[in-house]
């Protein structure tokens, strides 16, 4: 158990904000290919939960109440968007966060995001009765509509089903039980440059969590083997099934994986 957490909080630590600026996405780009969020929570007090059965809650630590709007107005954010992963343990807890592919403009959001998820809260995914760690893949979109702050929190990073509005939840990776997913390992590259590899998987998950698929949708740098890595860090992975109007269901989704040479 111990190299598990160490490999998941490796992989955290990967997608810090930091080391991700390069992949932010100008704003235009961003709502042309997002369009309308789906709404998990808006304004509701609905936290962002990972869970075999996901409910809403209404804890005073959920990421949707935590957020300060108003002092987002203040500071002068406009409309944004963020997409986050966090590692989350049994307890609930957020062990290891990091936020990625901003839009422009979005650094107030991100480091506002960021500061609450800190301490927030989640619903801890449950497999066979128990809690397990997971990873959890989410988006917030923070707007000023007449005045007032606008916050959506989203529970995935698919941009077909943030685009149609869908109750859709991401399938999320777990470590433990009958799940062989450790993390990710950074490969050896054969480069004389400590390089941060991006990989883009296209995953079929079944609605009882086993992976039926997976190929590499693409790799930064190429030829240097980010892609072969993933593969085999998500091979024998399992997964709490994607969630769409809280049933379980086959998915195909997409995912980005972040390598990060340790020095």
């Amino acid at each position: 158990m111990r190299s598990c957490v160490a490999g998941f909080l490796n992989f955290a630590r990967m997608t810090n904000s930091s080391l991700l600026q390069k992949e932010r996405l100008s704003l235009a780009y961003f709502a042309m290919r997002l369009g309308i969020f789906c709404m998990i929570g808006l304004l509701l007090g609905v936290d962002v939960t990972s869970s075999e059965t996901p409910k809403p809650g209404t804890a005073p630590n959920a990421l949707i109440n935590t957020i300060d709007t108003a002092d987002l107005i203040k500071k002068g954010q406009k409309e944004a968007a963020v997409m986050f992963s966090c590692l989350v343990a049994p307890t609930g807890d957020v062990v290891r966060s990091g936020a990625y592919r901003g839009t422009r403009g979005s650094e107030l959001l991100e480091q506002e995001l960021l500061k609450r998820l800190v301490k927030a809260k989640l619903i801890p995914a449950i497999h066979h009765h128990q809690p397990v760690i997971a990873i959890f893949y989410g988006t917030v979109k923070f707007a000023v509509v007449n005045g007032n702050p606008r916050l959506r929190i989203f529970a995935n990073q698919q941009l077909d089903e943030l685009d149609k509005e869908t109750d859709f939840i991401d399938p999320q990776p777990y470590v433990g039980q009958d799940s062989k997913f450790t993390g990710v390992h950074y490969p050896e590259t054969g480069s004389a440059v400590a390089l941060t590899g991006v990989v883009e998987l296209a995953l079929n998950v079944d609605a009882t969590g086993n992976l039926k698929n997976m190929e590499v949708v693409s790799e930064e740098p190429p030829l240097l083997g980010f892609g072969d890595a993933a593969i085999s860090d998500f091979t024998g992975a399992k997964f709490i099934p994607a969630f769409r109007d809280g049933q379980p269901v086959e998915s195909n989704v997409k995912i980005f994986v972040y390598y990060k040479p340790s020095s």
